[in-house]
C-alpha cells in the first residue's frame, strides 16, 4: 500500500477543512515545500496536492506551489483542483504533476475526461469519487449530485480508469477513522481493475494498518500528520512496513 500525505492549499498556504466546509478552514504556519522535503526525507514517495481555491473557482489558482515542490523534490505528485480544460491539464503536467485527479470534471464533462484518458492513459489520471451519503459531490464539495458512488466508479472503470480516490466527506478532517464500510463495499462490488485510494478520517497508525489489511491500494493522510497525531517519521516507518 502507498501512503500519500496530502497538502491542501488556499492562497499558496497549507490549510485543512472539516467535512469540506470552506468556513471551517484552519491555517497552518507551515511552508508547503518544507513539508514536502521532510516527507521525502522520511521515505515518503508520493504527495497529494489539492488546490482548494481552484476547486471552488473552477480554475487552477495555486500552480506556483505545485511548481515549487516539483522543482525541489522527487516526489510523485497527484494534483487536483481546478483542472477543467485541456489547457489547465497541460499546465498542471508542465508544472510538475505526475498524475491529475479528475473529480468534478468527470461528473460535468465526461466526454472530455474520456478524451484525456485516451490521450494520456490511466497511469496519468485518477478518478476523484468524493461522496456524501453515497452520492457524488462536486465543486469543492459544495454541490451534491444524485449519482451513486458505486455506479459512478464502475462506469469509469469500464472505460479504462484504474485508480480512484474516494473520500467520504462526513469523515474528512474529523480524525474519527476511515469509512471502512464504504471501502469494503466498493472493493467487493466494483470492477476488479479498481485501485482504491482511501481518503478522510485517518487518525492513527492503526487506521493505516487496517486499511492495508482491507486491501486498499493507497491511503491519503492529511490532518492527522499536520496536527501530530501521526508523526512524519512514523509515516515513513509505516510506509516501509506496508509496502506491497
Amino acid at each position: 500500500m502507498i501512503i500519500v500525505p496530502a497538502i491542501d492549499i488556499i492562497d499558496n498556504k497549507v490549510v485543512r477543512l472539516t467535512k469540506g466546509k470552506y468556513d471551517s478552514v484552519k491555517n497552518y504556519t507551515l511552508d508547503p515545500l518544507d513539508i514536502a522535503k521532510e516527507l521525502e526525507d522520511n521515505n515518503i514517495t508520493h504527495l497529494h496536492i489539492v488546490d482548494l481555491d481552484g476547486a471552488k473557482n473552477q480554475k487552477i489558482m495555486n500552480i506556483k506551489t505545485l511548481e515549487k515542490i516539483s522543482n525541489n523534490t522527487n516526489l510523485i505528485i497527484d494534483f487536483g483542483g481546478g483542472v477543467k480544460s485541456e489547457q489547465s491539464l497541460k499546465d498542471a503536467f508542465n508544472a510538475g504533476a505526475s498524475r491529475i485527479t479528475c473529480g468534478s470534471i468527470a461528473v460535468k464533462n465526461p466526454e472530455l475526461v474520456l478524451d484525456w484518458l485516451e490521450n494520456y492513459g490511466s497511469e496519468k489520471l485518477i478518478l476523484g469519487a468524493d461522496c456524501k451519503n453515497n452520492k457524488i459531490a462536486t465543486t469543492g464539495w459544495l454541490e451534491v449530485s444524485e449519482l451513486d458512488v458505486e455506479d459512478f466508479i464502475n462506469r469509469y472503470l469500464d472505460k479504462g480508469f484504474k485508480r480512484v480516490i474516494c473520500t467520504d466527506i462526513s469523515k474528512d478532517g474529523m480524525m474519527e477513522g476511515p469509512s471502512f464500510k464504504l471501502y469494503n463495499s466498493l472493493i467487493s462490488n466494483c470492477n476488479s481493475n479498481l485501485e482504491l485510494v482511501a481518503s478522510g478520517g485517518v487518525s492513527s497508525s492503526s487506521d493505516i494498518v487496517n486499511l492495508y489489511e482491507n486491501r486498499l491500494h493507497s491511503v491519503i493522510v492529511g490532518k492527522a500528520y499536520l496536527e501530530g497525531k501521526i508523526s512524519i517519521k512514523e509515516l515513513g516507518r509505516l510506509q516501509e512496513s506496508v509496502k506491497c
